[in-house]
């Protein structure tokens, strides 16, 4: 059983358990719950009415945040020519082939957030598979991280910016960060409906019954809070 300190009971206290609280409300409280001494990250679990079994029921994709998450990630980029060049002028941290590929798959090196590569190389960089997929940081087309050298240079801005990655897990969950405890209240709640925008946009045709079950936001070190998701829901289709 975990023990919780002086700040995180206090922050328990506030929250009813059984509520389902509004969007605005929920993000305020977190921020409220957010008492340690460095700047917590805002976590978001979604419960999916899908079986990420049937593979036609896996949702996985991404999203550029309106506000970004709160830090500015450290991109690689397998690409080589004006393909390397243009990742290099758009802020990537290192850009490579060959070097690149001998270094993660001989010394396992995984020092950056987040990996992209044009096309041409992942006959090389999938040898990688091993060593990036576990740690989620292997490029992949559904996640729009391997593309054509045109769009490479838009894409290294984009994941710099705060562009996430998601993927449901077995028990239909997907957890990913929406923000940083410092961030307005604003930010927080628009980071989260274009989260949950994109959720729908991507909901399997074969799904059925409710889609969005659930919904809760916490910080790293406090109390999660669950979400009216309906509210939510409908927050999202009205978002643009």
């Amino acid at each position: 059983m975990a023990i919780h300190g002086k700040r995180y009971r206090s922050a328990r206290e506030s929250i009813d358990s059984n509520a389902r609280y509004p969007l605005e409300e929920a993000v305020r409280l977190v921020k409220e719950g957010a008492t340690a001494k460095f700047d917590e990250s805002v976590d978001i679990a979604v419960r999916l009415g899908v079986n990420p079994r049937q593979a036609d029921q896996m949702v996985r994709g991404a999203v550029s945040l309106p506000h970004g998450v709160g830090k500015t990630n450290v991109v690689v980029v397998f690409a080589d020519g004006d393909a390397a060049r243009a990742a290099e002028e758009a802020g990537a941290d290192f850009v490579g082939t060959d070097d690149l590929i001998n270094k993660i798959q001989n010394e396992g090196w995984t020092d950056f957030d987040k990996a992209v590569a044009v096309r041409t190389m992942m006959a090389k960089v999938g040898r990688l598979g091993r060593v990036l997929g576990p740690r989620g940081l292997m490029p992949n087309p559904k996640t729009g991280t391997v593309v054509g050298p045109d769009d490479i240079g838009r894409v290294v801005r984009e994941v710099k910016g705060g562009r996430i990655d998601f993927r449901v897990e077995r028990a239909g969950i997907i957890h990913t960060a929406v923000g940083k405890a410092n961030m307005s209240e604003e930010a927080l709640r628009e980071n989260v409906t274009a989260l949950i925008q994109t959720l729908l946009r991507l909901k399997p045709s074969s799904a059925k019954g409710t889609y969005v079950k659930s919904i809760a936001i916490s910080s790293t070190m406090g109390p999660g809070v669950r979400l009216d998701s309906n509210e939510v829901v409908k927050l999202a289709g009205e978002y643009r």
